[in-house]
């Protein structure tokens, strides 16, 4: 079977722009899905914001509201950020509770075969203007309308922190064969990096025979 494995990040709003096309890809092919969060750009490089462009994040703010009204995809700003930085210097906060939290929950979202679930449902509330987004009762509502039990999430990541740890850097090293950026979509081994092509993914399994069901 043809294999998509998706590279994804909480902290992208391109990766949160990609969701619900990439969720209506996995519906629509007979492909197996291999879903595999990353950290963001701030924690596997957390010097990146310093030492960067100081063009990267105004185009940021200004291309993505753009890309969410052209696509018709409620966009906000996250309340909190998942990632705690300064904005104005680019420094990272050597604490990310937040994101770590999170991603042990994706990683047992994962384990269960529902990764790609999680990240639509919980990207929706970090971007879609959703205040205080992470909170228990929040949360619980927004993995419960996606058929999803925090309770059983959190008890299987208190569990199994090595393998949420050894998930993650092998979906980190794996990532890099391809390209640092996400979100990457990686077909049989022929990467396609970010929300812009997607367009060409669908024509790439197409080309291949796939046919949307």
């Amino acid at each position: 079977m043809v294999k998509l494995e998706i590279y994804w990040s909480f902290r992208s709003p391109y990766s949160y722009l990609a969701v619900d096309r990439l969720a209506d890809i996995a519906r629509d092919f007979d492909i197996d899905i291999d879903f595999r969060p990353v950290r963001p750009l701030a924690m596997r490089e957390p010097d990146f914001f310093e030492r960067g462009r100081k063009q990267f994040l105004p185009y940021l703010f200004s291309d993505v509201p753009r890309e969410a009204e052209r696509l018709g995809i409620a966009f906000g700003m996250p309340n909190p950020d998942p990632i705690k930085m300064d904005m104005a210097s680019g420094e990272v906060d050597p604490d990310q509770s937040i994101m770590n939290e999170i991603m042990g929950l994706a990683i047992a979202a994962c384990a269960d075969s529902r990764g790609l679930d999680f990240a639509q449902a919980v990207s929706a509330t970090i971007w879609g203007g959703k205040q205080n987004w992470n909170e228990p009762a929040v949360l619980a509502e927004t993995l419960g309308d996606a058929g999803l039990d925090l309770a059983a999430l959190s008890s299987w990541a208190a569990d199994n922190q090595p393998v949420i740890d050894e998930t993650i850097r092998r979906n980190e090293t794996a990532q890099l064969e391809h390209h640092w950026g996400v979100p990457l979509m990686v077909l049989d081994g022929e990467p396609f990096f970010g929300q812009d092509r997607l367009d060409s993914l669908v024509w790439r399994l197409e080309q291949r025979g796939l046919r949307r069901d």
